[in-house]
């Protein structure tokens, strides 16, 4: 493999699908320590998410579309060993900002390696890989980022106000990830990998992701108290939403639409609106 495929498999353009969750984190936070934010922000989603994207890329050996890569190149070893370069890279760089983003890490590592690794395979078990991955990068992720960059122990984690934070980072993912499996059901029966979606089917997976997104709307709304900052949630999430409701009317008549283009168009635009709200809400909450 030479620099560009591996870079290619490092797939850095889809963790802007994954910012939201950290700069929700960011805007509820009490002060902003803007080195310890870029420096979070920098490793999670330039070194850890890559790391797992390469791992996950060795193992699958995917010969159709992928999150973010639509042409998937042939994989060899370089790409594994780079993977854990990139984690070792993410853990030196982490110690300097403090030891709770440093388990973070590790936690993160290991679990995203053992739903990848052919041993283990978690991404096998449709409800299990869907509820660990969901939890990992939706709520472990928006709590760790908050305790990270406001340089507290690990026993701030437990915070009620946090928590609820963290689940809707849950909820987010829960209704997201599915999605990102609707166009690989071939794929993954291929590889003996019953995801969540391949369980559902594709109808079922639009239907999973409606009622998903409605209990995170709801969670929304207890967490801002019916305050003006839901609202102002929801105007900025009206283009993904409708967009959503259109793709899910004709992949219901047509389930073939429920294809990898469609899929990174409802992704890039759904990443927009929520990066541009919560951005602002940083803006609104330290203003």
């Amino acid at each position: 493999m030479n620099a560009r495929t591996l870079w290619l498999h490092l797939r850095v353009p889809f963790s802007f699908f994954l910012l939201p969750i950290f700069w929700f984190a960011v805007s509820q936070s009490p002060t902003l320590h803007l080195g310890r934010i870029v420096a979070v922000g920098l490793v999670i989603h330039l070194l850890l998410y890559p790391a797992s994207n390469a791992y996950n890329s060795y193992f699958d050996k995917d010969e159709g579309p992928i999150g973010g890569l639509e042409s998937p190149p042939p994989v060899t070893s370089s790409l594994y060993w780079l993977s854990w370069v990139l984690d070792i890279v993410a853990l030196i760089l982490g110690a300097f900002v403090n030891w709770a983003f440093v388990v973070y890490l590790l936690v993160y590592g290991f679990i995203t390696k053992a739903y990848s690794h052919d041993r283990i395979r978690l991404k096998k078990y449709p409800i299990f890989s869907w509820l660990l991955i969901s939890g990992l990068q939706g709520g472990i992720t928006y709590v760790m980022t908050y305790v990270s960059i406001n340089n507290l122990p690990l026993s701030a984690v437990l915070e009620p106000r946090l928590l609820l934070g963290g689940l809707l980072g849950v909820l987010n993912l829960m209704a997201l990830y599915p999605v990102t499996q609707v166009y690989q059901h071939s794929e993954d029966a291929r590889r003996g990998d019953r995801t969540l979606s391949l369980l559902l089917g594709v109808r079922g997976t639009f239907i999973c992701a409606v009622v998903m997104y409605g209990l995170s709307l709801l969670a929304f709304y207890v967490y801002f108290q019916g305050s003006y900052y839901f609202w102002l949630y929801l105007v900025f999430l009206l283009p993904a939403v409708l967009y959503f409701l259109r793709w899910f009317w004709r992949v219901w008549h047509n389930p073939g639409l429920a294809d990898y283009r469609h899929t990174m168009r409802m992704m890039w635009t759904s990443g927009v609106c929520l990066n541009s709200f919560f951005i602002l809400l940083i803006a609104l909450t330290h203003s």
